[in-house]
């Protein structure tokens, strides 16, 4: 039984919120994060409190870095047992990543590649206004929290009209997500069957057995996970840009995008309705992840075989899929560019957290070999078309008869502004933490 009442809300369920504000934190000596610790641990939601009346005043998550455990004064011997990609943390395996040139640690803002980053704090509001209240309350708390500061801050809201979510691109998001088993929630059509819980918090079996070993000691660990964040700007301008070169009329352009994409805009997915968009799929939970790849697309004549959906989420192509999905949380930031404005230089995008419990074989490995390497699926010089690292240098084919379509030198559509790894403890790993100054 998962241990609703220990596990933050963040990976289990999302609360109705419109918009957020994420505060990274240094803490310049262990009493002072440990003070803050204390003071909003009652705070934070946790997956037994979603849908009571006690959500309004947690909607708080808590993560903190490996630094930052260490900044709290977590033992040597207690950090050693944490794995050794959340200990080098995001910045020292970007390559691993790709995030390399222009998406590389040296261009990060925010104090992201800094080992000053030490924990951070996502207040979530119903509204921009509920927001600024949130903020201006945090404010407060951190003024009396002797030697905490924020190193930066990135304010999130949706972008309306609010009746789906979207991203600034335009497609419909939020689609295909993962469902835990324990949480009584059932899986949509092709979303593939529950997966172990394991998978995702520590302490629990996993798809291939029992609990394995947890950082120690047990009660920081248990119920934890870890996250793996990542601020990605969108290049709407260059976008359209591309989709009018390569587009002669508004329909052309739209079959261009849902190429890249795998997905129209809508959300319907290029394997059930390949010629035309079908909102109503698109919309329809129970109808738009009802197909597979091997036996309904082969070829990739419906999807691409290089299409970000199904880079990102192979299906029935790839081996050990239930070991291999992840959890993403997260929102979109800055102005929506309104459709026909030209480029105004305003950094906009999506700020996204990957819940797992195996930061390399989960979020690594889905960013080094499914987005990044070129030759996924024997493409030979290809890279997620979405958030893989493009250079001018890789290519996209889009299969069709009788003669294939082949767009050379695919420009950056986004660039990683900044990332880092984070555990996210369960409350009783936050008490622990904040106790640490009284004899533990």
């Amino acid at each position: 039984m998962l241990e609703f009442a220990d596990i933050q809300h963040f990976l289990i369920a999302r609360p109705p919120a419109l918009a957020a504000r994420y505060e990274f934190l240094t803490f310049q000596h262990p009493a002072g994060g440990r003070a803050w610790l204390t003071g909003i641990v009652d705070k934070v939601g946790t997956a037994s409190a979603l849908g009571s009346s006690a959500l309004d005043s947690r909607w708080v998550t808590v993560a903190v870095t490996w630094n930052g455990l260490r900044a709290l004064g977590v033992s040597e011997a207690s950090l050693a047992t944490f794995p050794e990609e959340f200990r080098q943390g995001m910045a020292a395996r970007a390559t691993i990543l790709g995030a390399t040139g222009a998406n590389g640690p040296s261009h990060w803002v925010g104090g992201l590649a800094s080992p000053n980053l030490h924990a951070i704090a996502i207040l979530f509001a119903r509204d921009v206004t509920e927001r600024e209240r949130c903020r201006q309350e945090h404010d407060r708390y951190l003024s009396q929290c002797e030697g905490v500061e924020v190193l930066s801050s990135l304010d999130l809201e949706a972008i309306p009209p609010f009746d789906s979510v979207r991203e600034h691109f335009g497609y419909r998001d939020r689609l295909s997500q993962p469902v835990i088993a324990g949480t009584e929630v059932e899986p949509t059509p092709g979303s593939g069957p529950q997966i172990k819980a394991g998978e995702f918090f520590l302490g629990y079996p996993d798809e291939e057995g029992p609990p394995t070993e947890m950082p120690q000691p047990e009660i920081l660990s248990r119920n934890g996970s870890y996250l793996a964040y990542l601020r990605l700007e969108e290049h709407v301008g260059a976008f359209r840009r591309f989709l009018r070169q390569h587009g002669e009329t508004s329909e052309e352009q739209e079959l261009i995008a849902a190429k890249l994409m795998g997905r129209w805009r809508s959300g319907a997915p290029l394997v059930l309705t390949p010629e035309k968009d079908d909102p109503l799929l698109g919309a329809d939970p129970q109808r738009t992840n009802d197909f597979t790849y091997a036996n309904m697309d082969p070829h990739g004549y419906a999807c691409p075989l290089g299409a970000h959906i199904r880079r990102m989420n192979p299906r029935d192509t790839a081996v050990n899929m239930q070991r291999r999905k992840m959890i993403r949380r997260g929102g979109t930031y800055g102005p929506p560019l309104p459709e026909g404005a030209p480029e105004d230089g305003k950094e906009r995008g999506i700020a996204a957290f990957i819940g797992c419990a195996s930061l390399i074989r989960q979020f690594e490995f889905a960013m080094n070999v499914w987005a990044n390497d070129p030759n996924f699926h024997e493409l030979g010089n290809q890279r997620d078309p979405i958030i893989g690292t493009q250079d001018g240098t890789f290519d996209m084919t889009i299969p069709k008869r009788p003669i294939r379509k082949k767009i050379t030198c695919l420009p950056a559509f986004t660039t990683i502004r900044g990332g880092a790894y984070f555990f996210l403890p369960g409350v009783r790993g936050l008490r622990y933490l904040a106790s640490l100054g009284n004899g533990r």
